[in-house]
């Protein structure tokens, strides 16, 4: 299952988004997960939550959706008790625009999530109108 929150800079997301996490901590039964693309919500979310900077250069080069898929199951091969992954600002974790690769990427989301039983909620920041015919069935 995949939950997108779209909308432009200054909109709500990343409120909306730590609520979101805050409360999958208190009531998930598995692990969570957040990627971002930035350091930003370190002192908002809870403890629990297993935090990750995208764009921490020593570790990470998140520059496509490839590698995202790769990273994400590899998440999964290493801890097969996650049940809910965020993902904060995706085009920007890897530096791209909304299109059509990006519906492609929530699809693959979306599949690879029902077949792991692992809930997605990703924001991106862009307007609503940008969002494919695709996309519009995740927001």
């Amino acid at each position: 299952m995949v939950r997108l929150i779209m909308g432009v800079k200054g909109s709500g997301k990343t409120k909306q988004l730590i609520e979101l996490i805050n409360n999958a901590a208190k009531d998930e039964p598995g692990n969570v997960v957040c990627i971002e693309a930035n350091r930003t919500m370190t002192y908002d979310i809870h403890y629990h939550i297993r935090l990750i900077d995208a764009q921490e250069s020593s570790h990470y080069d998140m520059n496509s959706f490839d590698f995202l898929k790769g990273f994400i199951s590899g998440l999964y091969a290493g801890n097969y008790d996650i049940s809910q992954v965020f993902i904060d600002n995706l085009c920007k974790t890897i530096g791209r625009e909304v299109d059509k690769d990006t519906e492609n990427f929530l699809n693959w989301l979306d599949a690879f999530g029902e077949k792991n039983n692992i809930k997605f909620t990703v924001t991106i920041s862009a307007d609503l109108s940008l969002a494919t015919d695709g996309m519009q069935k995740f927001l």
